[in-house]
C-alpha cells in the first residue's frame, strides 16, 4: 500500500510567498500615501483655521477703529504691503473710552499683531502712533499665522472706487483718503502658494 501524502511543494511556498510579498508592498504603499494626504490635510485645515482666526482679530479692531472727528482729525488707518496700523477704542467696567494703536506685521513670514497701552492723552497716543509707524515701540508681537507670504489691501472711501492701500507708513502719505475708508479688503497669501485668502472689513460700528 502506497504511503499518500498532501502538503505544498517549495515551489508553491516561494510563489505564495512572493504573491503575499508583493500584496504587502502595495497594501504599505496605498497606507502611505493615505498617511501623506491626510497630514496634508491636517496642515491645510490648520492654516485655514488659522487665517480665519487672524481675520476675526481683524475684523474686531476694524469695528472698533477710531471715529477721527473725536481725536481732532488725527490719522486712525495706515496701511502698506505687509503692514496696517490702526487706532482702536476699547471700553472697560468703570473706566472711560480710551484708545490704543494696534498694528499688524508680517515678520519672516509670521504675521504678528501688537497692541499699544490704552491711553487717554492725545499727545501720548500721537507718541505711541509714530513709535509703531517707525517699528521703536517696545510692545509683545503675538503670533497670529506662520507661513504669510504676503498681505495686500485696497479700502473703499465713499462711495468711490476699490484703491490699493499703499500709502507710506513711514510718511503718512494717503493719510486723508484712508481715515475717509469704510471698508478694508485684505488679502493673505501663503508661502508656496499662488492665490491667498481674502476678506472684506467694515471699519467703524456697525
Amino acid at each position: 500500500m502506497k504511503n499518500s501524502s498532501t502538503g505544498f511543494t517549495l515551489i508553491e511556498l516561494l510563489v505564495a510567498i512572493t504573491i503575499l510579498a508583493i500584496v504587502a508592498v502595495l497594501g504599505w504603499r496605498g497606507l502611505d500615501g493615505i498617511a501623506r494626504a491626510r497630514v496634508a490635510l491636517t496642515s491645510d485645515l490648520e492654516q485655514t483655521r488659522g487665517m480665519q482666526l487672524a481675520f476675526a482679530q481683524l475684523q474686531s479692531d476694524g469695528e472698533h477703529i477710531a471715529n477721527t472727528t473725536n481725536i481732532a482729525g488725527r490719522p486712525v488707518l495706515a496701511a502698506d504691503d505687509g503692514r496696517l496700523t490702526l487706532v482702536r477704542t476699547t471700553l472697560a467696567e468703570n473706566q472711560p473710552t480710551r484708545l490704543q494703536v494696534v498694528a499688524y506685521r508680517i515678520r519672516d513670514g509670521v504675521l504678528e499683531r501688537r497692541e499699544s497701552t490704552a491711553v487717554r492723552d492725545l499727545a501720548e497716543l500721537d507718541a505711541i502712533w509714530s513709535a509703531t509707524l517707525g517699528d521703536t515701540d517696545n510692545t509683545q508681537a503675538v503670533a497670529l499665522q506662520t507661513n504669510v507670504a504676503s498681505m495686500t489691501m485696497r479700502y473703499w472711501a465713499g462711495n468711490g472706487p476699490w484703491a490699493t492701500a499703499t500709502a507710506s507708513a513711514q510718511s503718512g502719505k494717503g493719510a486723508a483718503n484712508l481715515n475717509q475708508a469704510t471698508g478694508l479688503e485684505l488679502e493673505l497669501t501663503q508661502t508656496g502658494r499662488d492665490g491667498g485668502m481674502s476678506k472684506v472689513f467694515l471699519l467703524g460700528a456697525v
